[in-house]
C-alpha cells in the first residue's frame, strides 16, 4: 500500500447539497486561490464528500494548510454556506497492530516508542479466540493512533529491532 505524498483532502459536511465536478474545481481555483500549474491532480471521493488535492511540491501544501487554518467553507448555488476541513492526506486516525513484541513489555514502552509518530489514544492487548482451548494473550498489541508522521512497518520498540507493524 502506498502513502499519498504532497496531498491535502478537503472534507466537505455529508449533510450539505451535492457539488458537481466543474464546481469543486471552480471553489478550489476561487476560495482557496490555488493556481494552476500547482496541482498535478484533483481527486473526487463523492461517495466520502472528500477531495483530494495533489501537489506538485510539498511546500504548496503547506502554505494551503497555513493559509486556510484547515478550514474553508463553500457556497452552494441554492446559497447555503456549508464548512469544509481541509487536512493533510494520509494522516488521521490509525489502528496499527503489533507483531514480535514480547509480553512482558511495558505499555509505556510502546507508547514511547510511537509518540514519535503521533498522539496515542488507545491501547489494547489481543487475546486468542474464545474457540481455542487457551484463551490467554496472544502478543499481538493494537495501538490506536492520531498520526502526525508515518509509521515504518517495522521499527525499533523497547530495543527490539524488529517489531511488525501488521
Amino acid at each position: 500500500m502506498s502513502e499519498r505524498q504532497n496531498t491535502v483532502v478537503c472534507v466537505f459536511d455529508p449533510k450539505s447539497p451535492r457539488i458537481l465536478a466543474l464546481d469543486i474545481h471552480e471553489w478550489i481555483f476561487e476560495k482557496l486561490q490555488v493556481p494552476e500549474n500547482v496541482v498535478t491532480t484533483v481527486q473526487i471521493d463523492g461517495t466520502r464528500c472528500k477531495v483530494y488535492i495533489i501537489f506538485t511540491d510539498f511546500q504548496y501544501l503547506q502554505d494551503l494548510l497555513h493559509s486556510t487554518t484547515g478550514q474553508s467553507e463553500n457556497k452552494h448555488d441554492n446559497g447555503e454556506i456549508s464548512q469544509v476541513k481541509i487536512e493533510m492526506a494520509g494522516m488521521g486516525m490509525m489502528r496499527v497492530r503489533l507483531a514480535n513484541l514480547p509480553p512482558e513489555t511495558p505499555d509505556e514502552a510502546v507508547s514511547f516508542a510511537f509518540s514519535q509518530y503521533g498522539e496515542i489514544k488507545e491501547m489494547q492487548r489481543e487475546s486468542w479466540s474464545k474457540s481455542y482451548r487457551y484463551n490467554y494473550l496472544n502478543g499481538v498489541r493494537i495501538v490506536v493512533i492520531i498520526l502526525t508522521k508515518l509509521i515504518q512497518s517495522t521499527m525499533m520498540t523497547a530495543g527490539r529491532k524488529r517489531v511488525s507493524i501488521i
